[in-house]
C-alpha cells in the first residue's frame, strides 16, 4: 500500500485509512538475481498508474543494467585502491595476490576481477566449487576470467585446468576430502595435508594474502566469540571464521553482509583495511537512484511534449557513461573521507561523542544495534588516546547525511536561488542542456538538494564538521552549511580539492593527506568567520568579489611578511616539491594557513577602498610587531588534555583574530595612511611607551617559560588593554 501522485497531488490508496503523511515515494530495489524481474514490476506499476512508471523498479529494458555497467563492482574497487594506495601501492599496476568470495558468473565478482588486471587470484569459492591456483600468471589467468565472464551461467568447474599453475585445481564442494598439494599449502598458509571443503574454505579465509574480495553471498567472519546465532546465516556457519584469523591486508565487501559488523570492527583494529559493505557497494544503491531521478525528470519531458517518447530510452542509454563516472566518484569521495577521519578521529572523541547524543535524541541512534562504542568507552579510548575505526566512522558517516538532508529538507535551503545549482548540477550535462526549465519542476527538487548538498558537505568536511560548528557557535545545520557554502565559493576549495585527488598515485599518501587537510582547515576557518558574523547569504556580485579578493591575497602571500614569517613556510614549500608536489600546490599549501585572516584583510580593504595587498601586508606586519603570530604559534602547541582546554584554546585563537583586526584599524584610523609598513612605524612611535610594555611581557613569557594556556590568555588580554 503505498500513496500515489496525481498532477501534483498526493492521492492516498482507496479504501485505506491513514495516520501519517502522504508518502508516494516508493521503489523497488532489485537485489541477488531478481534484476530480470524490473519489467515485470514496472509493468504493474503501469497497470496501478503509479506515478513513478517505469522508474519504479530501476534496470529492465529502458534502464541500467548493473552487470552490463559493472557499478558495483567499480564503485567497490575504488574502496580497494584507496587501501592500497594508503600502503603505498597502485593496485592497477601491482601484482598483489586476492582470495574471493564468488565466481566469474557472479556480477560483483566477474566484474571486479576484471577490473582487477594485475590480480593474482589465488584461490576462491562459491557454492559449488572450491579454486586454488597456487602460483597464478596475472596475464592468463586475466584471460580466462574474462572467457568465464562472457561464458552464460559459468561456474569455476568451466575453468580451463591447464592453465591453473602447478598444484592447483577446482574441487567440488560435494568431495569428501581434498589433498592440497605443497604448492596449495604455501599458497594459502597452511600445513594441512588433506582437508574438507568446508575446511579449505576456512584456510581460504584465513589465507595470507593482500585482498580478501567478497563478491558472493553470506556471512563469512564474525568477531572472537560472537556466536553464529547473532550471524543469522545457518548456510555459512560451517565456513565461517573469526576475524581476529584473518591474515589479508585489505578487506572490501562488494557482496552484502560478508562480515558482520563486530567482526570488521574486530579486524579494523588489528591494522586490517576495511570500511563496511555498505560503503563498498553503495555504487549500485546509487546507480538505481540517479535512474529513477532522471526517469521522474524525463517522464515530465515527455508529458510537457520537449521529449519524444521514442527518445526517451536513447537518451537514457546516452546518459551512461556520465552516471557511471558520477557515481563511482561518489565512492572514491567517501572512501577519501573515512580515511581522513580514521586519521584525525583521536583528536575528534569529543565530536564523535556529541554528534552521537545528538543521534540518540533526534533521529533514534541505537549504539548497541549499531555497534558503536558507550560514552564510557569514548572516555576510554580518550585517555589511552585511542580514535575510531574506519567501520565505526562509516556508520557515523551515513547517520550524519541523514540527519543533515533531514535538516535541510525542514528549512529554506531547498528553495534558496543558491542552492538550485545544486539541483542542475545533479543532471548529465545533456539533460541539463535540453530541460534545464523543466529541472526546477522535478517532484523530488527539494530532496535532491538536501541530499546533495548533505553528501558534498560531510564528504568535504568530515562526519563532525555541522555538528561541532553548531556546538561551538550555536547556528543551526541549515546555518552552517550556508555559511560553510559561502566557505568554499570564496577560497576557490573545489578548485584545490580537485588539484589534490589528481596527484593521487604521484605523491606519498600522508602528503596527500596533509595538503587535503589544509584545504579543509581553512575552508572550516572561514565557515566560522561567516557564522560569528551571521553572515549566511551573498549577493552574487559580492561573493565574486570576494573570491577574487581572496585569489589575489593568497597570490601575494609568500611577498608580504617578514622573512622570519615566511623562511619555515618556504622551507616547507621545499620540502613539499621534493615529495613530488607541484610549485604553485606546494606554495598555496605551505602559506594556506595565514588565510584564515583573510575575510577581515578584504572586509576592510573593501570598507576603506584599499588595495587588498597592501591590507594584507599591513595585517601580517601587525601580527609580526605584536608578536601575534608568536602568541598564535604557542596556541597550537599547547597540548590540552580535555575538551575544555581545546575549547578555551579555541576562544583564545578567535581573540587573537579580533586583536589583530582592531589593531590594524586603530592603525588605519590614527595614520590616515594606507602604506603598510610607513602606518605600522608611525603607530608605534607614537605609543612607545605602551609598546615598550609589551615588549617586556613578551620578554618575560620567555624567560619564565609562559608556555601554558594561561600566559597566553594574559598576554592576549594584556595587549588589548594596552591598545584597546
Amino acid at each position: 500500500l503505498t500513496d500515489n501522485l496525481v498532477d501534483g497531488v498526493v492521492v492516498h490508496p482507496a479504501s485505506v485509512r491513514v495516520h501519517d503523511e502522504g508518502d508516494p515515494y516508493l521503489v523497488v530495489a532489485a537485489d541477488r538475481g531478481t534484476a530480470a524481474f524490473s519489467d515485470l514490476a514496472n509493468s504493474l506499476a503501469a497497470e496501478y498508474d503509479f506515478w513513478l512508471g517505469d522508474a519504479f523498479a530501476s534496470g529492465g529494458s529502458a534502464g541500467y543494467d548493473h552487470k552490463a555497467l559493472a557499478i558495483t563492482a567499480r564503485g567497490a574497487w575504488e574502496s580497494v585502491r584507496h587501501h592500497f594506495h594508503e600502503m603505498g601501492i597502485d593496485v592497477d599496476t601491482a601484482p598483489v595476490t586476492v582470495v574471493g568470495i564468488g565466481d566469474m558468473s557472479g556480477d560483483v565478482f566477474g566484474n571486479g576481477m576484471l577490473l582487477a588486471r594485475k590480480a593474482r587470484l589465488v584461490a576462491a569459492f562459491d557454492h559449488r566449487h572450491v579454486f586454488v591456483d597456487p602460483d597464478p600468471d596475472p596475464a592468463v589467468a586475466y584471460a580466462e576470467r574474462a572467457r568465464l565472464f562472457a561464458l552464460p551461467r559459468s561456474c569455476w568447474d568451466d575453468y580451463d585446468r591447464s592453465l591453473i599453475s602447478p598444484g592447483g585445481g577446482v574441487f567440488p564442494r560435494k568431495a569428501k576430502r581434498v589433498a592440497l598439494s605443497a604448492e596449495a599449502r604455501r599458497a594459502l598458509g597452511t600445513e594441512t595435508e588433506t582437508v574438507t571443503p568446508d575446511e579449505l574454505i576456512r584456510i581460504v579465509l584465513k589465507a595470507p594474502v593482500d585482498l580478501l574480495w567478497n563478491g558472493g553471498i553470506g556471512t563469512y567472519v564474525r568477531a572472537t566469540g560472537e556466536p553464529d546465532e547473532a550471524v543469522a546465516d545457518r548456510t555459512n556457519d560451517p565456513v565461517r571464521v573469526n576475524a581476529s584469523d584473518l591474515r589479508t591486508r585489505v578487506v572490501v565487501e562488494g557482496g552484502n553482509l560478508g562480515l558482520t559488523q563486530r567482526g570488521r570492527i574486530e579486524y579494523a583494529e588489528r591494522g586490517g583495511r576495511i570500511y563496511t559493505d555498505f560503503i563498498d557497494n553503495s555504487g549500485g544503491v546509487h546507480c538505481s537512484d540517479r535512474e529513477v531521478n532522471l526517469k521522474v525528470l524525463l517522464a515530465l519531458a515527455v508529458q510537457r511534449g520537449s521529449l519524444a517518447v521514442n527518445e526517451r530510452a536513447p537518451l537514457i542509454a546516452e546518459l551512461a557513461p556520465e552516471v557511471t563516472e558520477r557515481v563511482v566518484y561518489e565512492n572514491f569521495l567517501q572512501a577519501q573521507i573515512l580515511t581522513q577521519e580514521r586519521e584525525a578521529s583521536p583528536h575528534r572523541l569529543d565530536g564523535y561523542e556529541d554528534l552521537m547524543v545528538s543521534l540518540e535524541q533526534s533521529i533514534g541512534l541505537d549504539r548497541l544495534l549499531e555497534v558503536l562504542p558507550s560514552s564510557e568507552e569514548m572516555l576510554e579510548r580518550g585517555r589511552m588516546g585511542e580514535g575510531m575505526t574506519t567501520p565505526e566512522l562509516a556508520v557515523l558517516l551515513a547517520y550524519a547525511k541523514r540527519k543533515l538532508a533531514d535538516d535541510l529538507l525542514a528549512s529554506d535551503v531547498p528553495e534558496s536561488d543558491e542552492f538550485q545549482r545544486d539541483l542542475i548540477g545533479y543532471f548529465p550535462h545533456p539533460v541539463v542542456e535540453r530541460f534545464r526549465s523543466i529541472i526546477t519542476d522535478h517532484p523530488l527538487r527539494r530532496d535532491l538538494i538536501a541530499t546533495g548538498v548533505a553528501n558534498e558537505v560531510i564528504d568535504s568536511e568530515g562526519i563532525t564538521f555541522v555538528s561541532r560548528l553548531g556546538t561551538e557557535t550555536g547556528a543551526t545545520p541549515p546555518g552552517v552549511v550556508r555559511a560553510y557554502r559561502i566557505a568554499r565559493d570564496v577560497t576557490g576549495a573545489p578548485d584545490r580539492w580537485t588539484a589534490i585527488e589528481e596527484l593521487e598515485g604521484d605523491i606519498p599518501p600522508v602528503v596527500q593527506h596533509t595538503l587535503m587537510s589544509g584545504v579543509d582547515d581553512l575552508v572550516e576557518a572561514i565557515t566560522r568567520w561567516y557564522l560569528g558574523r551571521g553572515q549566511l547569504r551573498l549577493s552574487p556580485s559580492d561573493l565574486a568579489a570576494i573570491r577574487d579578493a581572496f585569489a589575489r591575497l593568497s597570490e601575494a602571500l609568500p611577498d608580504l611578511g617578514t622573512d622570519a614569517w615566511s623562511s619555515p613556510r618556504r622551507s616547507q614549500f621545499g620540502e613539499l616539491v621534493a615529495a613530488g608536489v607541484p610549485q604553485d600546490i606546494a606554495l598555496r599549501h605551505a602559506f594556506q594557513d595565514a588565510l584564515v585572516n583573510a575575510p577581515d584583510i578584504i572586509e576592510l580593504a573593501q570598507r576603506l577602498g584599499a588595495d587588498v595587498e597592501e591590507m594584507g601586508r599591513l595585517s601580517y606586519l601587525v601580527a609580526d610587531t605584536f608578536h601575534l603570530h608568536r602568541l598564535r604559534r604557542m596556541l597550537r602547541e599547547i597540548r590540552h588534555a580535555d575538551r575544555w582546554q581545546r575549547s578555551a584554546a579555541r576562544t583564545v585563537e578567535d581573540d587573537l583574530g579580533r586583536l589583530r583586526r582592531h589593531l590594524m584599524e586603530r592603525i588605519i584610523e590614527y595614520s590616515g595612511s594606507q602604506d603598510a609598513v610607513g602606518a605600522v612605524a608611525a603607530y608605534v612611535d607614537a605609543h612607545r611607551t605602551r609598546y615598550d610594555r609589551v615588549m617586556r611581557l613578551m620578554r618575560s613569557l620567555t624567560v619564565e617559560r609562559g608556555d601554558d594556556l594561561a600566559s597566553v590568555v594574559v598576554a592576549v588580554r594584556r595587549i588589548e588593554r594596552l591598545f584597546g
